[in-house]
């Protein structure tokens, strides 16, 4: 998949930031802006620039991380949560990669989360780190929904494709099965293409809390577009987690959890 955004330096800041995960202390985002541009996205409401048009990158990530993990004892750093560190643009600007090479370096690991297979590119690197482990995010078995929600992004079998490789490979996986939208997400289809190739499978309904916000514009049109029978019905479900459609599919997601075996994590 092609870049065709322009590419400018952002203005200073850190590189090195706080992360609320429970899991990490801290997170990177080797860009401002994502160009895949999911048009559910939580954090487009947040943007800089019009991520269609201009991404925003660090002048210098490796000398600006180097300085910034100085005094810091090796961990694990959470990448993937405001941007994805693997979209287009990487192929070229090689931030990801570069921020990697110094992690690895000073004895860190990095968990990513991606919607990309361009992360095999770099296997070599994150396969020499002690807690490395990679992530990918899907929420679409069908080419349909994909190219309506998420049309920059790569193809989800190719996404799972890719984290079976790292599994292979002895490298820790999951996926973040997200966001799920009512009548659209096919869970328990996605779950059996997930299950072989993900340790841990994290399972999230959409969320639009900002009634004003771009994201809830954005689905708001492609349902009443595009399902025009049941985007009323979606968006109930959507803006009320206590309606039933998601304690029932939260009991069959237990089930299955329990029939199988597996590590999925359910909040819905």
């Amino acid at each position: 998949m092609n870049s065709s955004v322009k590419i400018s330096p952002c203005g200073a800041r850190p590189l090195l930031n706080p992360c609320r995960l429970d899991s990490f202390e801290y997170q990177i985002d080797p860009y401002i802006g994502c160009e895949h541009f999911c048009y559910y996205c939580y954090i487009l409401g947040q943007a800089e620039t019009d991520w269609r048009k201009e991404i925003l990158i660090y002048p210098d990530i490796s000398e600006q991380l180097t300085a910034e993990i100085k005094g810091i004892p090796p961990q694990t750093i959470y990448m993937g949560n405001h941007t994805d560190p693997y979209q287009p643009c990487e192929a070229v600007c090689r931030q990801t990669r570069k921020v990697l090479e110094i992690l690895r370096d000073h004895g860190f690991s990095a968990s990513i989360l991606t919607k990309s297979d361009l992360v095999l590119r770099d296997l070599d690197i994150i396969g020499e780190m002690d807690n490395g482990a990679v992530s990918i995010s899907v929420a679409f078995a069908d080419n349909k929904s994909h190219r309506l929600f998420e049309e920059k992004t790569r193809e989800t079998a190719k996404r799972i494709e890719a984290l079976g490789k790292f599994k292979d490979a002895g490298v820790k996986t999951g996926a973040l099965l997200c966001p799920v939208i009512p009548y659209i997400t096919d869970v328990f289809r996605l779950v059996d293409m997930l299950e072989s190739h993900a340790d841990t499978i994290w399972v999230y309904g959409l969320s639009m809390p900002d009634r004003n916000g771009p994201n809830r514009t954005y689905i708001e049109n492609i349902l009443h577009r595009h399902y025009p029978g049941r985007a009323e019905e979606i968006m109930r479900i959507l803006d009320s987690r206590e309606n039933g459609y998601w304690a029932e599919l939260s009991r069959r997601l237990q089930a299955l959890k329990d029939e199988r075996q597996l590590d999925i994590k359910i909040y819905v």
